[in-house]
């Protein structure tokens, strides 16, 4: 079993972190239990600027701004890669079958529609010339 933390107190920062379990406070040369329940060191325990824990050399302060940077702009290179990719997909998409056979049906009504219209004008011509509604030229009109 490893030994207590608290005897390591007023050694040196590399002989209490040796064990991961400990927690350096610079201020006062202090080795202590790291605080298991809470994630970070709380102010009444030890300042962030003089606590130290896996590396003498980095204080937390330091350790969550960096770990803070690194993961933003991991985080924001991955959303740019999703953007450019999504981007360039589009671009590059040639109309497939669906995109033809909508286009297809579209102009297949539009032709069924006009047939529909022809038909209708010549019903409603026919039902003009019966009843004397409709005005065919005279030859003999003035000019």
């Amino acid at each position: 079993m490893a030994p207590d933390c608290a005897q390591k107190t007023n050694t040196s920062c590399e002989e209490c972190l040796k064990n991961v379990s400990c927690l350096w406070c610079n201020t006062n040369k202090a080795c202590l239990d790291y605080p298991v329940r809470t994630i970070l060191p709380p102010a009444s325990l030890c300042e962030l600027s003089s606590a130290r824990w896996g590396i003498c050399s980095v204080n937390f302060k330091a350790l969550i701004i960096a770990m803070s940077v690194l993961g933003g702009s991991l985080v924001l290179g991955i959303a740019v890669a999703c953007c450019c990719c999504c981007c360039r997909r589009k671009k590059s998409r040639k109309p497939d079958k669906s995109d033809e056979r909508a286009a297809r049906e579209q102009e297949e009504r539009r032709i069924r529609q006009e047939e529909r219209r022809a038909e209708m004008k010549s019903r409603h011509d026919e039902i003009r010339r019966k009843y004397g509604l409709f005005k065919e030229k005279n030859p003999y009109e003035k000019f």
